[in-house]
């Protein structure tokens, strides 16, 4: 009979983590067990406010999970239809599904790429992701870190000061730029200013710069955006494709928000099947996370797997990187 147990662990950050929305220094994520006759699996949760997802939430929701009897659970197949039922946060589903997934991989002596029928993705190279910042910082902050390192660059960006930082970056760092805005446009108009102030530099494509669910709005800009538009945020665990395919080029999945390792591979499938460009993300995550990530990443087009890098002494060291490029330990 499995045993189910849960840990809460603070991590500090080697830096202030400045988004559109929020910032921190520190980041507090739970650890799920699952162990029977000394075999144990662990999974990760990084719950998301913007989701409304909080460590008191997460110990709340637990002691549901805890009380529906979990330990009955045969197999995988019954373990999904009782968190199915029981509605849980996605960033613990997934903390407990992949717990289970790790437990049951060990028990049968196969690798997580087999149970997911999944095959390795031969090389892992990750943008490194920059906070907001003021801009005077920007020169100092790439070389303290030695971000010339990595193959792309990842700008989170306000509607302040977006372009500027953009153009700053790029005088910098001559290789490709992401832009993440999450959310921070609230207008049409803004959004199109920022993208022509920005225009002939080596940007990709930029992320969710809407608010999610200003469908009409995102319709409109796909048709006349001179970039590929990104979802984040309007990718949660069961996306509407139908609306999607309009809005967006492109999707990023991660897995906090899929709920688990089994629907972040259905979602992914289904975006390349409606030929969405494919992107996997993460939260700020230890390397149990990020290397639970990189299972899925022969089923996408891009890579954001950096969470792990700006934790302060993480605990597992489960994931190396080299210039960029992430392998397993």
């Amino acid at each position: 009979m499995i045993t189910w147990q849960i840990e809460e662990r603070i991590f500090s950050l080697k830096y202030q983590w400045r988004i559109s929305r929020n910032n921190s220094t520190e980041k507090n994520n739970s650890f799920v067990t699952a162990t029977e006759n000394g075999i144990s699996g662990m999974g990760e949760a990084a719950p998301n406010i913007r989701y409304n997802e909080t460590p008191e939430i997460l110990r709340y929701e637990w002691a549901r999970f805890i009380a529906s009897g979990p330990e009955s659970c045969a197999d995988v197949h019954e373990l999904e239809r009782l968190l199915d039922f029981l509605h849980l946060p996605n960033a613990l589903r997934f903390a407990i599904e992949s717990a289970y997934v790790h437990f049951y991989c060990k028990k049968k002596g196969i690798n997580v790429f087999y149970f997911l029928g999944l095959s390795p993705a031969k090389h892992i190279k990750t943008a490194f992701s920059l906070p907001i910042m003021p801009v005077a910082d920007i020169k100092g902050f790439i070389e303290e870190n030695n971000l010339l390192r990595f193959p792309m660059l990842k700008l989170k960006v306000n509607r302040e000061n977006a372009a500027e930082l953009v153009h700053t970056v790029a005088d910098i760092y001559r290789m490709p730029l992401r832009i993440d805005a999450n959310e921070a446009f609230q207008t049409l108009d803004e959004c199109l200013k920022f993208m022509k102030h920005i225009e002939g530099l080596p940007v990709e494509f930029i992320e969710q710069p809407l608010p999610a669910g200003m469908e009409d709005e995102y319709i409109f800009l796909k048709k006349h955006s001179p970039l590929p538009l990104m979802a984040d945020e309007s990718v949660l665990d069961k996306p509407d494709f139908d609306s999607l395919e309009k809005q967006f080029h492109g999707i990023n999945m991660k897995l906090m928000k899929a709920g688990g390792y089994l629907n972040g591979v259905r979602i992914l499938k289904e975006a390349r099947n409606r030929g969405l460009k494919t992107m996997i993300g993460c939260m700020v995550e230890s390397t149990l996370g990020i290397s639970s990530a990189m299972y899925l990443c022969s089923l996408v087009d891009y890579v954001d797997l950096d969470g792990s890098l700006i934790i302060k002494d993480e605990p597992f060291g489960l994931v190396n990187e080299n210039n960029g490029e992430l392998s397993f330990v």
